[in-house]
Parts: C-alpha cells; sequence; structure tokens
C-alpha cells in the first residue's frame, strides 16, 4: 500500500493515514487546544526513515511538523494537512560511564535520559519535566536544575547527526560544520530534524533537595525581595525558584548534590520572614526529574507567555504579584555556568539573565479559552517593561517579534545566513522560525 511516495514495505518505522488505528492518538500533543489533522504521519524508526519521510513531504509539497515530546503550545510538531514525522520510536539512549559520554535518538525523552545516566551517577542537564522530547529542549537552549552547575543543555551537545532539507544526513560538531554547531546550540529546529545526539555527561550524584516556604500575599513581596538578594550570592548547587499561583507566593530552591549542604545552606531562608508552612524534601535526582510530569500532564489547555531579566526590581516583583490567581507564575535563577559560556559562542542568546518569567494558565473547559488567554497576555504586558529577552522554547504566538526578543540582530542575521545555506526553501518552517533571506 502506498501514500503518494511514501511505500510502506520501505520504512523501518510505520505510515499512519487518517481513517487508520492509531491515528488520534499519534497526533494528540501536549496542549488540549491543538486538534490539527495531519494527511499522513511517518513513526520514524531509523534515520533512513527520516529521509524517506522529508523527501516525500517535499515531493508531496506538505508540510512537514516534528514530533517528539509534543511540548510546543503551539502543537508545531502536528502539521494540518501535512506529514507528521513523529521520532518517538527513536529513543535509544547509550552511555559510555568511562568516557562521561551518552549518544541520545531524537525521539528520546528526557526521562529515559536521566534513568540511563543515573544508573552510573552521571546526568547531564535537561528540562524539568521528565516527559520533554530531548530534541526540543536541547536545540532550543535547554535550562534545567543542573544548568547553574554545568551550563544548558545545549551546551553539554558535543556533536549533532541530523537529516537536511535535501534529505542527506550530516554530522555537527566544533570540529565539523562548524557554523550549523553553532546554530543548533539554541537555533531550535530550523535548520535540519536532529536524530542524535552526542552529550557530556558530569558526576552530579543520584541526590537532590527540594526547600519550599508559602507566604500570604500580604507578606509576599518583602518575602520575594529577600528571595531575590540571597539567589544572587547563592551557590551553583542551588537554583532558586519562585511561583505565585492561588493567592500563595512559593519561593526557595532545588538543590542537586548533597542534601546536608543544601540544608545548611537553606538557614539562609529565614530572612525571608515567618512563612505560612516550609517543607524540606530530600529526593532522588530522578524523583524530583518527574516530580512536576503530573501538573505538566498531557490532556489540558494551555497558554502561556515569558520573559527573561537581566535584574528583578522591586517595581517588578510588584507587578508579578498583580497577576491572576487562577494563573501559575514563576521566576526561575540564572547565572553559573550559563553565564560562564561565551554569548557569541552558541546561537543561545542572553546568558546575562538574571531570572526566567514564565506565566502559564492551564485549564479543561474550551469556553474558557478567551479568557485565559487574555489573564496570561495581561501580566506578560506588566512584566515586559522590565524584561530584556525571551527564551526561544517559550515562545508562542508572537512570531517575528518574538524570535527578535529571542536572539536580537546580530545573531538573527547569522541564523538567517544559516538558514540560507542549510534550509532555503524554508521547508522547516513549523517551528519558532527564521526565514530565509529570499
Amino acid at each position: 500500500m502506498t501514500a503518494g511516495t511514501i511505500q510502506r514495505d520501505e520504512l523501518d518505522g510505520q505510515l499512519i493515514l487518517p481513517d487508520e488505528p492509531g491515528y488520534d492518538e499519534v497526533r494528540q500533543v501536549w496542549n488540549a487546544m491543538v486538534d490539527n489533522r495531519p494527511r499522513m504521519i511517518v513513526r520514524c524508526a531509523s534515520v533512513a526513515d527520516v529521509v524517506l519521510a522529508v523527501r516525500s513531504a517535499r515531493e508531496l509539497d506538505l508540510d512537514i511538523g516534528v514530533r517528539c515530546g509534543g511540548h510546543s503550545v503551539l502543537g508545531l510538531g502536528v502539521p494540518n494537512d501535512g506529514l507528521m514525522i513523529d521520532l518517538t520510536p527513536m529513543a535509544a539512549v547509550r552511555v559510555d560511564p568511562e568516557a562521561r559520554r551518552a549518544w541520545i535518538q531524537g525521539g528520546a525523552l528526557l526521562g529515559a535520559l536521566d534513568m540511563a545516566t543515573q544508573a552510573h551517577g552521571l546526568a547531564t542537564t535537561a528540562g524539568n519535566v521528565s516527559h520533554t522530547g530531548v530534541g526540543g529542549l536541547t536545540l532550543g537552549g535547554g535550562m534545567g536544575w543542573l544548568a547553574r552547575q554545568y551550563g544548558l543543555s545545549c551546551d553539554n551537545v558535543q556533536s549533532f547527526e541530523l537529516v537536511t532539507a535535501e534529505g542527506t544526513v550530516l554530522r555537527a560538531s566544533a570540529e565539523e560544520n562548524p557554523e550549523l554547531y553553532w546554530g543548533l546550540r539554541g537555533g531550535g529546529g530550523n535548520f535540519g530534524i536532529v536524530t542524535e545526539f552526542e552529550f557530556a555527561l558530569h558526576a552530579t550524584g543520584t541526590q537532590a533537595l527540594s526547600v519550599e516556604l508559602d507566604f500570604p500575599m500580604d507578606r509576599a513581596g518583602d518575602a520575594l525581595r529577600t528571595w531575590r538578594d540571597i539567589s544572587a550570592r547563592a551557590p551553583r548547587e542551588a537554583t532558586y525558584t519562585a511561583v505565585v499561583s492561588g493567592g500563595i507566593a512559593t519561593a526557595g530552591f532545588v538543590w542537586v548534590g548533597d542534601p546536608d549542604a543544601g540544608r545548611q545552606h537553606a538557614a539562609q531562608l529565614g530572612a525571608l520572614g515567618l512563612s505560612d508552612a516550609e517543607r524540606v524534601v530530600e529526593m532522588s535526582y530522578v524523583a524530583l526529574q518527574r516530580r512536576e510530569d503530573t501538573i505538566e500532564k498531557h490532556a489540558i489547555r494551555r497558554y502561556w507567555k515569558g520573559h527573561y531579566f537581566r535584574e528583578l526590581p522591586d517595581a517588578a516583583i510588584d507587578a508579578l504579584l498583580l497577576h491572576d490567581p487562577a494563573m501559575g507564575a514563576s521566576l526561575q535563577a540564572y547565572g553559573g555556568a550559563i553565564g560562564d559560556v561565551p554569548e557569541e559562542a552558541t546561537a543561545f542568546s542572553h546568558r546575562e539573565t538574571a531570572f526566567e518569567y514564565v506565566g502559564a494558565a492551564r485549564w479543561t473547559d474550551s469556553a474558557e479559552d478567551d479568557d485565559r488567554i487574555a489573564s496570561a497576555r495581561e501580566s506578560a504586558v506588566r512584566l515586559a517593561p522590565f524584561a530584556s529577552g525571551a527564551y526561544v522554547n517559550v515562545l508562542g504566538d508572537e512570531g517575528a517579534a518574538g524570535i527578535k526578543l529571542a536572539y536580537g540582530p546580530e545573531k538573527v542575521a547569522r541564523l538567517t545566513a544559516l538558514k540560507d545555506t542549510y534550509d532555503p526553501d524554508n521547508v522547516f518552517h513549523l517551528n519558532q522560525n527564521i526565514p530565509p533571506s529570499t
């Protein structure tokens, strides 16, 4: 049986058409607002499958969407009436504990990476939800609990294997195709489909600690201002976090390393004042990586906005506390090893960031869509005067304006030149797109 130019017997994986079993399950993604219907889905089991899918989509003049974890808030991996390349069957992780290297296929999830590396007491920087795709996270930069110690996910990639818009297979590293290597470390999915990542690993141990203090809104401002000041001098093992939701402000940090040292550091949080509740929880690193999985589960409607801040003045904290209590607003501290990497070394930008803000609305009733989206936008607008840029992985519907915020003019020009080289027809445009110059 065929579908256009794709013959099923040529695939190591699977071709699924709209009237076939499994179609609706495979096209579902993290944001329940997304209900796109691809003309066909190719579940790739090999690099050869990815090559065939790309070439076939071009012959059929179909949009290409690339799905791994499916966490794009816009559902960009599911092209309406296009060809969806589902990488999830390509999920193998291979670890060399002696060399401290891991090779991860392009469809793997963070949970698989963490399980394989933590068996040896090793890890690399990965995001905070285990069902996130390694590919999407890393190509946009990749913030996680280890970033202040070891840099972003993209800083730890030693090499990429990818399929280009022409259907050729390339490797990119510091020595091989170095300009492409630069662009893949933060430039998103604009230049090809990555089928394998080679990561450097670090001897992190297997333990972590979470410290959280809850404050009512009338004491939240003072607590968050003190939390901000303490975070500026925190050791790199600590990633300071704050969440404002449901009329409660929660401030604290996550510590990866010796929990006893983390408990000693937690004594400094006494300066935040009297809290309504305090939680100090020792856990494994794997458990830390999974603790938000239920909160960030699938089948929920979602919308978010984000900013980067070089500084967090008192007025920004006041603006943060004005957000809709039904929406979650979070801050996460950057710094440390993130800023050790020169700004020009990667496409990822804004390494001088002190805090990342995300305002995220989650709901289930479609009748609430307009109100929830408006609330997230209003909160982001209040904080915009204090912003210094944006994280490409948190961009949603900002379009070209968001790209400018994420990269700035000099890097946009360099990324555009790279796009001209590797994807002049903009085959890979279902992403936070950097269009070619012509």
